[in-house]
C-alpha cells in the first residue's frame, strides 16, 4: 500500500481524492488565482474525474477562511427535498422496506441539486477568476479523457444493473466507455454542459436548457421534482460550529449536517483524559474513543435534523460541560452497552473530500456527494452527469424528526473542517464515509494535537469505527492483541481490510511553524496532495 501521497509547498497544498483534480487546483495558483478559485475548479473536476462520489447532480458544503473574515463561514449547497415530496411518496413492504429502493434508484431519490449554485456563489463571491478560467479545465479532463482506476472500475461494477436501467448512464458508461481499469474513460456531453454553465452561469442549469432535460429525465422514472423546484433553489450562507480542544479553536459544519457538532462534541469527550499519554490504538486509548463515539452517536440519533424545520440542541451538545458528565461516566474497565434503535439513513461510504490552503491564509475545506456510489443511477441525456439519490437520507420511520418534508434537507454527517491556533492557520481537513465521518476525522485531528504526528502519519494510521451497534469496526493492521484486551472489556469487534474505503478519505493540510504547508492525501480512496 502506497502510504506516502504527501507533498509540501512554498505557496499552496492542494489535496483531493483524485491526482487529475489536484494538478488543476496547482494550475490555477500558478495562473494566479487564490485557493477558492482553486477549490471552485477542483470541485467542478471531480465530478469529472470521480464521477461515482460527487459532480452537478448532487450537493455539499464548503468551508471558507479567507484573508477578509475574521472567522470561517459555510456555504451550504446540500440539496434539497422536492415541493412535492412526502412520507408516501416510497411503497413499503409489511417489512418496513422501501420497495424495488425506489429511495435510493430512480426518479423518487433525487433531491434537487445544489452544487453548481454552491461553487459559482463561491466563485462569485470569493474568488478573483472567471467562471471560464476556473471551468475550463475540467471541461478539458472529461474531453481529453482520464484513467479509470480499480476503485472506479468497482463502483461502475457493482451498480452496472441500476445503471443500465436508465438510457443515458448505459449509453455513457457502457456503450461510450468501457469502465475498466487502465482504460481511458471520456465524457464529451459533460465537457459541454461545463462549457455551457461557465458561459451561461447557473441559470443555464436550474432554469435553461439543462434544467429541462433534468426534469425530463427524473418524471420519466417515476421522480417528483419540478422545474419550480429547480428554478427555486438557494444556497444558504451559515456560521459554522465552533469549539476548542486543548488550545486549538475548532471550526466544523453546521446543520443540517450533524457531523460538525458531534465532532466538536467527541473531542470535548476526548478533553477530559491524557489522550496524549496513551500509546496510540492500544486498548486503553481505543476504550476511550470508542466509548466516546457510541454517546456522540446516541445523541445523534435522538436529536439530530435540519435545523431550519427543528430546534436542534447544538450549544448543549457542544457543551464543554456536558461533554465532562458524559467522561465521568466512562468505565475504564469496562464497556457500556446502549440500545437504541437508530431510525436515520446516513450517506454510506460514498462522497468527497479536498481541502486547500495557500501561504497568505486563504483556507477551503469542501466535502460533497451524489450520496451512494453512483447516486440514483440516472445521467440525463445528452448531460454527462448522475443525478443524486439523496432523498435516500431521509428517514422512511413515519414521524420522525429526519422524515421527508417539502423543502426539507435530509441530515448529513459531512464536516469540512478548519482549525486554528492563536489566530493562525493550523489545519484543513475532512472526510468521506458516511456515518463515520465523525470517527475518521476526529481521530486524525487527535493524532495530529495530542501526538504530534505529521499530517500524512496521522491520515494513514489505523483507524476504528464505532456507533449505537456497540461494535468496534477495526482495520487489520492494529494489533490482535489489543483487540482481544478490547473483547475481554466487553466490546464486539469485526476486522475490516487495511486500508478499508469504509474507513473514510480523509484529505488534510496542515501549516507548519517554518511557514511551510504540508498536505497528505488518504491511501484509502485514489488521492494526491500537490505542494506549490
Amino acid at each position: 500500500m502506497d502510504v506516502m501521497r504527501k507533498s509540501c509547498g512554498k505557496h499552496a497544498v492542494v489535496s483531493t481524492a483524485r491526482i487529475e483534480a489536484s494538478k488543476i487546483g496547482i494550475e490555477i495558483f500558478k495562473n494566479g488565482g487564490n485557493a477558492i478559485d482553486a477549490a471552485v475548479a477542483v470541485g467542478f473536476a471531480l465530478g469529472v474525474c470521480e464521477p461515482s462520489t460527487s459532480g452537478l447532480g448532487g450537493g455539499g458544503f464548503m468551508m471558507i477562511k479567507d484573508k477578509t473574515l475574521s472567522e470561517p463561514i459555510v456555504i451550504d449547497f446540500r440539496e434539497n427535498a422536492p415541493r412535492n415530496a412526502n412520507e408516501d411518496m416510497w411503497k413499503f413492504s409489511e417489512d418496513g422496506k422501501v420497495q424495488n429502493k425506489e429511495n435510493q434508484i430512480g426518479g423518487k431519490s433525487v433531491a434537487v441539486p445544489g452544487e453548481v449554485a454552491g461553487l459559482l456563489y463561491a466563485l462569485e463571491k470569493y474568488g478573483t477568476m472567471s467562471a471560464e478560467e476556473v471551468i475550463g479545465p475540467a471541461a478539458e479532463l472529461a474531453e481529453k479523457g482520464f484513467v479509470v482506476t480499480e476503485m472506479m472500475q468497482k463502483h461502475f461494477t457493482d451498480y452496472e444493473d441500476y445503471l443500465r436501467m436508465c438510457p443515458g448512464s448505459a449509453d455513457l458508461y457502457f456503450k461510450k466507455n468501457k469502465i475498466k481499469v487502465g482504460k481511458i474513460c471520456r465524457n464529451k456531453d459533460l465537457a459541454n454542459t461545463l462549457k455551457n454553465i461557465a458561459k451561461y452561469g447557473a441559470y443555464w442549469f436550474y432554469k435553461g436548457e439543462l434544467a429541462k432535460k433534468i426534469i425530463d429525465c427524473v418524471k420519466q422514472r417515476g421522480g417528483v421534482m419540478t422545474a419550480q423546484d429547480l428554478e427555486e433553489y438557494k444556497i444558504t450562507v451559515r456560521k459554522p460550529v465552533v469549539g476548542s480542544y486543548r488550545g486549538y479553536k475548532i471550526y466544523s459544519n453546521s446543520l443540517p449536517s450533524s457531523g460538525g457538532a458531534h465532532i466538536i462534541q467527541t473531542l470535548n469527550i476526548l478533553e477530559n483524559f491524557d489522550i496524549g499519554s496513551m500509546e496510540v490504538n492500544s486498548a486503553e486509548y481505543l476504550h476511550i474513543f470508542s466509548e466516546a463515539f457510541k454517546k456522540v452517536y446516541t445523541d445523534r440519533a435522538k436529536n439530530m435534523a435540519d435545523g431550519d424545520f427543528y430546534e436542534v440542541p447544538i450549544k448543549g451538545i457542544t457543551s464543554k460541560e456536558y461533554a465532562k458528565r458524559i467522561a465521568g461516566g466512562v468505565m475504564p474497565h469496562r464497556c457500556i452497552k446502549i440500545s437504541i434503535e437508530d431510525p436515520w439513513k446516513y450517506e454510506h461510504a460514498d462522497t468527497t473530500h479536498y481541502s486547500i490552503g495557500d501561504s497568505e491564509g486563504n483556507m477551503v475545506s469542501v466535502t460533497k456527494t451524489i450520496n451512494h456510489f453512483c447516486g440514483s443511477c440516472m445521467v440525463p441525456e445528452g448531460t454527462g452527469f448522475i443525478l443524486n439519490d439523496t432523498m435516500s437520507d431521509f428517514s422512511v420511520v413515519k414521524g420522525d424528526i429526519n422524515a421527508v418534508e417539502p423543502f426539507k434537507k435530509p441530515l448529513s454527517t459531512m464536516s469540512p473542517t478548519i482549525i486554528m491556533k492563536d489566530n493562525k492557520p493550523f489545519a484543513i481537513l475532512g472526510s468521506p464515509g458516511g456515518e463515520r465521518i465523525i470517527c475518521n476525522v476526529v481521530q486524525v485531528i487527535s493524532k495530529l494535537i495530542d501526538h504530534k504526528m505529521s499530517i500524512d502519519a496521522a491520515i494513514d494510521s489505523a483507524r476504528i469505527t464505532e456507533n449505537v451497534k456497540c461494535k468496534i469496526f477495526y482495520e487489520g493492521r492494529i494489533d490482535r492483541k489489543v483487540i482481544k484486551q478490547l473483547q475481554a472489556l466487553g466490546h464486539e469487534t469485526e476486522k475490516v481490510l487495511d486500508y478499508d474505503i469504509r474507513m473514510g478519505g480523509v484529505q488534510g493540510v496542515v501549516y507548519m511553524d517554518d511557514g511551510a504547508i504540508e498536505g497528505a492525501a488518504d491511501p484509502r480512496r485514489d488521492g494526491e496532495a500537490i505542494g506549490y
